[in-house]
């Protein structure tokens, strides 16, 4: 599959987009006409920059408001059009995006629009351009990428193309399945965007929503199975109008475009091999050979089978010593190399990092997660552009696949083993004696702050290298504004990972002065939260006022009441079970939660989110 990108995706100066286009590893760019206007290099120069970074100029766009108009502006845009393709030859392009009318058309007539197309076609034959004529969205006459084609069709020049957009089909809910009825020959070009499904108006939401595949909720895969079956073999183009994109690192944001279509391409392939065997057809090998574009696939991995470790670095490690003594964990040792320490309870493992850590206040570091086969798992992120992070190890020791999060956070890719157990534990010496019969445990979930430009970039991330799914996002209110809070979780919930957007005014600093925590699961909570507090943990304080809304919503008895009261415990119930759960005092950026899940429950307890925030917000800003 080729694969393209619209400079206006990115941010920058034109040069400065087609270097960062080029380091990603795309084939061709679109040069959107407002970065070549604006931008000091000569069309001359900017296709030697072109052919000196090994990118294709695929297509010149957007030329607007050509068709249904008067014979006066008709005269006009022809004009217009002529010197587009005296630019292009220039460029040494050969195709240019023309839209839909929407602003100048007067005339609704489809043999007037033909008419129109036809001359335009004329000419651009004469320059040896060829149109590609697309539907918009909220074209005056024209906004059905069918309608586009069946003018294309009525013209009958071999100039005039459509170009077919998914924002333009996906937006309004087209049909994609008569995509396979389009001669091949007439798609002259193929866009793609993802977008979040909004209610608001169409215009709005693809000027600044668009966001790049893997991060919306469209369906893609299937809209590019019909463009692969339909037999086009050109350009698969980026063209993503985002507010946060076009303020964001150049080469970043080029990088998590290409993570994108790389993705996408094997999503596609993925739904052709389905629809085949649906369909009694061929295998996936085969249903991929019948079609004139090649899609290339990843190296295929199951998700994450559960957590094998959660790592916090700290200069002065004190008190996360303290608060995980306190909650119950057993301190395993020192590693026999390295400056971190191993703190366990059942299954939950933490690591507690020192090293490097000059300074540095506590926070999430690191995640493990176990994995069939960690090198293959390796290979597919890198793949998708992920960045690798090595550790130094020595004979015996555990060597782990490391790679590098968005938001910096490193996730390590670990054996799994049947019975839950850590191959790697052995490298550290021996620590404190712990009661054997302590509770038993394991990682429930992680919750990560993210960086407002990273975000969406985190989440196409998490759904293609680790094989997670993205649960519908949720906004919960905080003293600081509304938090968007987005759920990324495997199958059968072995992994839950929460990627939380702080609001603006927090997001602005640093991605760990925004608070995370890890949630450990026990088997009662209850008892958990007594023997802590023996221990002498300070619970986060609760108010009253929430114990009283508490009963007023499920009418709670009253002795259980009592004992989440007295113990600070929050609580939440539907109709799949129960949700018990406390949150310690906050150190550095991080806390703990501990949490009791009772029948089939599976949220996080979101109607008790704000009354944390609250009261986190007021301990942290108490004089």
């Amino acid at each position: 599959m080729r694969t393209g990108i619209a400079t206006v995706c990115l941010s920058g100066t034109l040069k400065e987009k087609m270097q960062a286009c080029a380091i990603a590893g795309f084939d061709g760019i679109e040069i959107f006409e407002q970065d070549l206007v604006t931008s000091p290099h000569s069309p001359e120069e900017v296709r030697k920059m072109a052919a000196d970074l090994g990118l294709g100029l695929d297509l010149y766009q957007p030329f607007r408001d050509f068709d249904g108009v008067t014979p006066d502006l008709l005269k006009a845009n022809l004009k217009r059009a002529e010197a587009k393709f005296n630019l292009m030859e220039r460029l040494g392009m050969d195709t240019i995006l023309v839209c839909s009318n929407v602003a100048t058309a007067t005339i609704d007539d489809d043999g007037l629009r033909v008419a129109q197309l036809a001359e335009l076609a004329e000419l651009a034959g004469a320059h040896g351009v060829k149109v590609a004529y697309e539907a918009l969205a909220w074209g005056k006459y024209v906004n059905d990428y069918e309608h586009a084609y069946r003018l294309v069709e009525m013209v009958d020049h071999p100039n005039l193309g459509t170009c077919l957009d998914s924002f333009h089909i996906l937006s309004r809910d087209w049909d994609t399945a008569p995509i396979e009825d389009i001669n091949a020959e007439k798609i002259f070009f193929v866009q793609v965007a993802d977008a979040p499904k909004l209610s608001m108006d169409v215009l709005s939401w693809s000027r600044h929503y668009r966001v790049f595949p893997g991060e919306g909720q469209f369906e893609l895969a299937k809209f590019m199975g019909h463009v692969v079956r339909a037999g086009y073999t050109g350009p698969v183009s980026l063209e993503v109008f985002n507010d946060v994109f076009r303020q964001s690192d150049t080469e970043r944001t080029a990088v998590d475009a290409m993570r994108s279509l790389i993705w996408l391409e094997e999503q596609s392939a993925q739904w052709l091999a389905g629809t085949s065997a649906a369909e009694g057809t061929e295998g996936a090998a085969a249903s991929r050979r019948r079609y004139p574009m090649e899609l290339a696939t990843l190296p295929k991995v199951n998700e994450p089978a559960g957590f094998n470790f959660a790592e916090v670095k700290a200069d002065d490690t004190a008190q996360l010593e303290k608060l995980l003594g306190q909650l119950g964990f057993g301190f395993e040792g020192r590693h026999r190399t390295k400056n971190v320490q191993l703190w366990t309870m059942g299954q939950a493992r933490v690591i507690i990092n020192e090293q490097a850590a000059s300074h540095a206040e506590p926070a999430i570091a690191a995640l493990g997660f176990d994995v069939d086969s960690p090198v293959i798992a390796s290979a597919r992120a890198q793949q998708l552009k992920a960045p690798v992070v090595a550790r130094k190890v020595q004979a015996d020791e555990e060597v782990f696949q490391g790679i590098s999060a968005p938001d910096s956070t490193e996730i390590f890719l670990c054996q799994g083993s049947p019975d839950g157990t850590a191959a790697w534990t052995h490298e550290f010496g021996e620590g404190q004696e712990h009661a054997s019969s302590a509770q038993n445990a394991v990682i429930d979930h992680v919750n990560l702050a993210q960086p407002w430009q990273h975000f969406d970039e985190a989440v196409l991330f998490y759904t293609s290298a680790l094989a997670l799914e993205p649960q519908p996002f949720a906004e919960v209110p905080s003293p600081s504004g509304l938090v968007r809070s987005q759920v990324m979780e495997t199958s059968n919930g072995a992994i839950r990972l929460v990627l939380n957007l702080a609001p603006a005014q927090q997001a602005q600093t640093a991605r760990k002065t925004y608070q995370e925590h890890i949630a450990f699961a026990v088997d009662d909570l209850v008892a958990t939260a007594r023997e802590a507090r023996k221990r002498g943990l300070e619970f986060l304080q609760i108010p009253a006022n929430y114990y009283e809304d508490l009963d007023a919503r499920f009418d709670l008895e009253p002795g259980f009441l009592a004992t989440l009261k007295e113990l600070n415990l929050l609580y939440d119930r539907d109709a799949n079970g129960e949700f018990l759960h406390f949150y310690t005092a906050t150190v550095g950026s991080v806390f703990f939660e501990m949490v009791e899940r009772r029948g089939n429950y599976d949220g996080y307890g979101a109607p008790n989110a704000p009354v944390r925030h609250a009261v986190q917000y007021d301990s942290l800003h108490r004089v």
